[in-house]
């Protein structure tokens, strides 16, 4: 009986294996059309000396530049491959902003991928910009950028956020927002129910950036989600009602300042917080991160986690077994086109699964016949 209690499991394993778990059939992810879009949170901050400062882990890539185009191609390879429908890179105006999204964009568009933009609303420090300056920003992204075809839509409309909304007044959002809703979607960034209705009439939304939390012990988590997005749907008119629901893998920011840390437990963290995520019926979901690497929240391989991150999404996602080296720029756009090495991922896959069924099959067996020897021994 007890070996009989296993198969089972064995059997879950084996489907989930051959991609017919929960998660749909195998490699078919572009055929569940009710799956909400999954974009990931983007940095574009790094420069080589940028990695000396508050970092436990590092890229598989080594240590990059973020005007790196192979570098954002590879990204954007490993990004699709996991099921990541974009990025939303976190801009303000500047020389290096604006040329840093410009090329973004350029490689997005080459590979079909989508760039939504989070607005940099705080500085530094944590204080809010200027609202004057911040109007004038939102006027250039809808005028230079959100024309792109690469750029993100939901309902037809380019999507951008505001970060830090909770520091401004109503009225300075309702300044910087007014002038722009009408070719653009702008979510807030609150964290409360509270103040997802102080600017229902100013915003399209709202994006709660929460990367913080720890599943397993916040009982909060999934309710709260789903009362944000309650309110969401409340307290906006019908077509500005978009929901943006937080996932992320983990977390640990004690070297800029935070104090907690939330382990990735082997990926079970990033599937429980997905799980959760999914139950609020989010318009779209935003994943934290790519390369947030000083909050440790990011699913870019990395040295300490390898692809861990990007394995677990592709079986939340139901796309097909990684086929790529996750070693050098450039290595999984080119292997994508390589027929000879996506073989390898399925044969191993099968040789697998043919050694569950063997011990499936075998184990009990095995075990009822040394049961009945011994019950021979005793008698």
């Amino acid at each position: 009986m007890r070996g009989r209690r296993k198969v089972p499991l064995v059997l879950a394993m084996v489907l989930c294996l051959l991609g017919l778990g929960p998660f749909g059939a195998r490699g078919d992810a572009a055929a569940d059309s009710g799956r909400p879009p999954l974009l990931a949170y983007y940095y574009q901050w790094f420069e080589p000396a940028s990695w000396q400062r508050a970092k436990t882990d590092y890229p598989s890539l080594g240590r990059y530049s973020s005007d790196d185009a192979a570098v954002i191609r590879t990204h954007i390879a490993w990004a699709k491959s996991a099921g990541i429908d974009g990025f939303v890179v976190s801009w303000k105006s500047g020389t290096v902003n604006d040329r840093r999204l410009e090329s973004l964009l350029d490689q997005a568009r080459a590979q079909d991928f989508k760039v939504a933009v989070i607005y940099q609303g705080l500085d530094f420090r944590r204080r809010p910009l200027a609202p004057a300056r911040v109007a004038r920003d939102f006027r250039l992204l809808r005028d230079r950028y959100t024309r792109d075809p690469a750029f993100f839509r939901l309902g037809g409309t380019p999507l951008v956020l505001f970060s830090g909304t909770w520091e401004y007044s109503t009225a300075d959002i309702a300044g910087i927002t007014g002038p722009v809703r009408d070719r653009m979607l702008v979510l807030g960034t609150e964290k409360n129910p509270a103040g997802v209705r102080r600017l229902a009439r100013v915003t399209d939304g709202d994006a709660y950036y929460w990367s913080s939390v720890n599943p397993d012990t916040n009982d909060r988590h999934a309710p709260k989600l789903r009362e944000m997005a309650q309110t969401v749907r409340a307290a906006h008119a019908p077509g500005q009602r978009y929901w943006m629901a937080p996932v992320a893998p983990g977390f640990d920011a004690r070297l800029v300042g935070g104090t907690r840390e939330v382990p990735r437990l082997g990926g079970r963290t990033l599937a429980r917080e997905y799980t959760a995520a999914l139950a609020s019926k989010p318009d779209v979901l935003g994943l934290i991160s790519w390369n947030e690497f000083s909050e440790n929240s990011h699913v870019e391989p990395s040295v300490d986690h390898g692809t861990q991150a990007l394995d677990t999404l592709r079986a939340l996602r139901g796309m097909p077994a990684a086929s790529t080296n996750p070693t050098a720029p450039d290595a999984a756009h080119r292997s994508a086109h390589s027929t000879a090495s996506a073989r390898w991922p399925n044969v191993l896959r099968m040789a697998a699964v043919a050694a569950l069924v063997a011990c499936a099959v075998l184990v009990p067996v095995s075990r009822a016949r040394r049961s009945a020897r011994e019950r021979e021994t005793r008698t």
